[in-house]
């Protein structure tokens, strides 16, 4: 399997790269995570070098591109830690392109696509614990008119978001909706997440709401498969550069008067953080490449590649943090940040032990046998 990247990916990669290293550097993150943990302003920015389009097609203002473009773009921010949720407009973007009426998409894509709106998936509930079937929001349609109410947890910057794709029971039936910000009966109460990011606890009471479809349980399956491929991206990017840091701080700390990469222990830890960001590379791929595939196919992919993933991200976190010693804990050294991106990230769109439950669920009868 031939997997090079094409010239205009590449291209596309080394943009976003410039711009994670020219524009958005550790000390611009420190401002942005200290005014709030989130920047319009930066979000421009994305939309500028058209990634905001990324998942929508041209004809609705988009670059009308794959998930192997989007892997790469959020490899290249997760390596700055890029607060700003591009994943989230990332599934915007393909839900209302795949399952919105016409209607819908006129009126929210091209603004998507500009940047001028910001919409999030506003999915998970406190005793849902990542399951979908678990849903105790309620949307009824009044007057030809639907209104919905419920209380959604941790919606990425959903202080900040213009609009929100909702699931909702329909007569018993899983649907997604789409309520914007301002309607009457939304309040969002905001703050900071771990990784110096913003969330949001939002609150709809008899909302307006916009029906996106009927078919809730299979595109809300999508969505955060969608999710699960762009964080593990993200991951990825994520644990390159922490990687890398550590190298760099081995190679110039000294103790006993020689730098402590010569130790041979040391230096095994280093071979086994490599390893594992390499086992987590190719399932990253392996996760974007299984997007398009049939929806059992691509849900049993996800599944694997963010259990592989949050093994790993947990590795070299942890590892990263070791090497550097006291240093690596402290909130001036990037290191920890690193590791608290990472930590966030296995907690995202299913943690470990959720991801390893379905793979198990998922497993067919002759799983590990020779039929």
């Amino acid at each position: 399997m031939n997997f090079d990247f094409t010239d205009d990916q590449e291209q596309l990669r080394d943009a976003v790269r410039k711009w994670v290293d020219r524009g958005y550097d550790f000390e611009r993150r420190r401002a942005i995570v200290k005014t709030g943990g989130f920047s319009r302003e930066a979000y421009g920015q994305l939309a500028e070098l058209g990634l905001t389009g990324l998942y929508i097609p041209e004809a609705d203002g988009g670059l009308g591109m794959g998930p192997v473009e989007g892997m790469v773009v959020m490899e290249e921010l997760g390596r700055g830690m890029v607060l700003e949720p591009l994943a989230q407009t990332l599934i915007a973007g393909a839900v209302l392109a795949g399952y919105a009426p016409a209607a819908v998409k006129a009126d929210w894509l091209p603004k998507i696509a500009s940047g001028e709106s910001l919409m999030v998936l506003a999915y998970q509930e406190r005793a849902a614990r990542y399951k979908f079937d678990k849903c105790e929001a309620k949307a009824t349609l009044a007057q030809d008119s639907w209104v919905l109410s419920a209380t959604k947890s941790i919606v990425p910057a959903g202080d900040h978001a213009d609009a929100f794709i909702v699931p909702a029971l329909a007569d018993g039936q899983l649907a997604l909706f789409l309520v914007e910000r301002t309607a009457a009966g939304v309040s969002a109460q905001g703050y900071r997440t771990q990784d110096g990011a913003r969330a949001a606890e939002v609150t709809f009471n008899n909302a307006p709401a916009s029906l996106v479809t009927l078919e809730g349980l299979v595109a809300l399956h999508h969505a955060v498969d969608i999710g699960i491929a762009a964080s593990c991206a993200e991951a990825v990017g994520v644990m390159d550069k922490t990687l890398a840091v550590t190298v760099e701080y081995m190679n110039t700390r000294k103790q006993f008067g020689v730098v402590i990469s010569s130790f041979q222990a040391l230096r095994h830890r280093v071979a086994d953080m490599k390893m594992q960001l390499e086992l987590a590379r190719s399932m990253s791929y392996y996760a974007s490449l299984k997007l398009n595939a049939p929806a059992d196919e691509r849900r049993r992919a996800m599944a694997r590649a963010k259990y592989q993933l949050g093994v790993s991200m947990r590795f070299v976190g942890q590892q990263a943090v070791q090497l550097h010693g006291g240093i690596g804990v402290t909130d001036e050294y990037i290191v920890s940040h690193y590791f608290k991106k990472l930590t966030q990230l296995e907690m995202s769109f299913g943690d470990t032990l959720h991801q390893l439950g379905e793979v198990s669920s998922q497993m067919q009868d002759t799983a590990g046998v020779f039929a």
